[in-house]
């Protein structure tokens, strides 16, 4: 899944061994489905852990 704010989406890499052997590894983005106010109105996008915390801190005023 890919952030509908960011675009943050899912990293790929390989984990190394000591012995430098190389295996596949993907880093998946935490992306949630939350309802968030756009123009007025509630709408429910995918949205990283991220991005939530930050609609949450500008929503409250801190």
């Amino acid at each position: 899944m890919k952030c509908d704010i960011c675009g943050k989406a899912q990293q790929f890499g390989h984990n190394v061994s000591h012995s430098k052997r190389r295996t596949n590894h993907r880093w998946v983005a935490n992306i949630q489905s939350a309802r968030v106010m756009r123009d007025g109105k509630q709408v429910r996008l995918a949205v990283c852990t991220r991005c939530l915390r930050t609609e949450q801190k500008h929503a409250t005023g801190v």
